[in-house]
């Protein structure tokens, strides 16, 4: 796969679909490589006239890491001490402003999941003129009292290392809990596309710096307010992860934000969801024109 530049860094990257067509960059989750996008899904966006874009962050996948940097202090940022946050959310949106500089793509439709959706965010707070379209899934704002954990998931957080098939039944088994309520779980489908991602990279070290990024990265609510980017804003109803109040607070905060709720959707990209999540992300895109 190829390359860019950005930010000082190289971010692997690749792209599908008619390049004259309208980018669509696709933005993964905390520890997500981009093949956390299925090709299945990235092929339903192609299919409706996009030029699509999925990358790997830094320190994750095939992109540059920084093992070089001290390991962060969860604790200690959690209790306000953010001295050892490696970088921030802003860091990972200027990430993406590179890739679009890289592939000089002046404007782009922006989808983000989770970490991805918040990383979104602050672009459009950042770089407005850069957006024709934002989608932010299951993903918050940034305001600790909104888009709560619940204990399960949390549990999930910081599980001790093992061999390649620990990992991915320890993969599967979160994946599950992660599912929610209403959809179902292949867990054959499941253990192939973690397989997969181990091979291609395993950097845990990688993600507990995203992590720290996360918690140590301010409250965008006010900084939402003055975004007039085409934004929908997409939850599941059962997210145990990130639950649904994060994304209620998204849709508030942005002004004539389209909130979209999927009934019994946890904090996965579950295939049974996929029709809907193309179809409000066609429909936002729309809107920009």
């Amino acid at each position: 796969m190829p390359r860019v530049l950005s930010n000082g860094l190289e971010l692997e990257y690749d792209a599908a679909g008619d390049p004259a067509d309208p980018a669509l960059v696709l933005v993964m989750g905390l520890g997500a490589q981009l093949t956390g996008w299925d090709d299945r899904l990235r092929d339903l966006f192609v299919a409706q006239g996009f030029h699509v874009i999925r990358f790997d962050h830094r320190d994750i996948g095939l992109s540059t890491g920084l093992d070089h940097l001290p390991m962060p202090d969860l604790g200690a940022i959690v209790s306000g001490d953010l001295s050892s946050a490696p970088y921030l959310v802003a860091d990972l949106a200027d990430d993406l402003l590179g890739l679009l500089d890289g592939l000089r793509i002046e404007r782009a439709h922006v989808v983000g999941v989770s970490m991805g959706g918040m990383i979104t965010q602050q672009l459009a707070i950042t770089h407005p003129e850069r957006l024709l379209s934002l989608c932010s899934i299951m993903s918050t704002t940034g305001d600790r009292s909104v888009g709560q954990v619940t204990p399960e998931a949390l549990a999930t957080f910081g599980q001790p290392p093992g061999d390649r098939a620990a990992i991915v039944e320890r993969s599967i088994a979160n994946s599950r809990l992660m599912s929610g309520t209403s959809f179902p779980f292949d867990e054959e489908d499941a253990r192939a596309k973690y397989g997969a991602a181990y091979d291609r990279s395993y950097r845990p070290l990688g993600s507990l710096r995203q992590t720290a990024a996360v918690l140590a990265s301010p409250d965008r609510t006010e900084a939402l307010r003055g975004v007039r980017v085409p934004t929908v804003v997409i939850h599941g109803s059962a997210d145990p992860l990130v639950d649904r109040s994060g994304g209620e607070a998204t849709a508030a905060a942005i002004p004539d934000a389209e909130l979209l709720i999927i009934e019994g959707l946890g904090h996965r990209l579950s295939p049974e969801a996929w029709p809907a999540i193309v179809d409000a992300v066609v429909r936002n895109a729309k809107r920009a024109a």
